[in-house]
């Protein structure tokens, strides 16, 4: 495989040129602001959370690796875009069901591999249904469902990964509508795709960063 090759896979570019998507490029800026709104958000609460520190450094991460593949355009640039993301989504799923269901960790890095395995395999099934956003489909549903078991028990933070779940909804549809309105929309629609996964992210971070790890749960009730 030609690494170096290039990629022309999304309605602005029309070139091979290093500006040739400019929507698409810049509005990776989104993930930047969300990572410096998430941080400030973790110091505010105290900053002691290495998690949530960790989410936010990582979204400055996936936005840095989008505008790198938005401009340079190479296969080896899609994988600093697709692999940040990928680390963030199992990443997030194991905090979950450790964070929010209190899972013990060998049963949330279990839950967490049998997740991966679950994606990977239905990723090719789904391609029937969402293209190249297949791989995007087990991360909604998780949220849709993580986030719908906590508000059927009327626990934190539902609503906040529900919300983040709606948004992913409409983002998600922005991406694969891209080439679609091509014609009748030259700049496609993928740089919404950005915009509204960086306040996807910003929501799921802050649903982390104000829910109290469990090991802080327990001290409290010790005390």
């Amino acid at each position: 495989m030609d690494w170096s090759e290039s990629i022309d896979g999304y309605c602005e570019r029309t070139s091979a040129a290093f500006w040739a998507e400019p929507l698409n490029a810049w509005s990776n800026l989104a993930f930047i602001a969300v990572a410096f709104l998430g941080y400030g958000l973790w110091k505010m609460r105290g900053g002691r959370d290495k998690a949530s520190e960790a989410l936010c450094l990582l979204v400055g991460v996936i936005g840095a690796g989008s505008f790198t593949f938005h401009t340079v355009a190479t296969r080896w640039a899609s994988l600093a875009d697709v692999i940040p993301i990928a680390v963030f989504i199992y990443g997030y799923f194991a905090l979950a069901l450790r964070r929010y269901f209190l899972l013990p960790p060998l049963v949330a890095g279990l839950g967490t591999l049998a997740f991966f395995a679950a994606s990977f395999g239905a990723e090719p099934a789904l391609a029937a249904i969402a293209g190249s956003s297949a791989g995007y489909l087990p991360g909604l549903l998780a949220m849709l469902l993580i986030g719908g078991i906590l508000v059927a028990r009327h626990r934190e933070p539902g609503p906040l990964i529900l919300a983040a779940g709606a948004t992913f909804f409409v983002s998600l549809a922005f991406r694969m509508v891209d080439e679609p309105v091509c014609a009748a929309l030259p700049t496609g629609t993928h740089f919404l795709w950005h915009i509204l996964n960086a306040a996807t992210l910003g929501l799921l971070v802050a649903a982390a960063i104000d829910t109290v790890p469990a090991s802080e749960r327990r001290t409290t009730d010790r005390a």
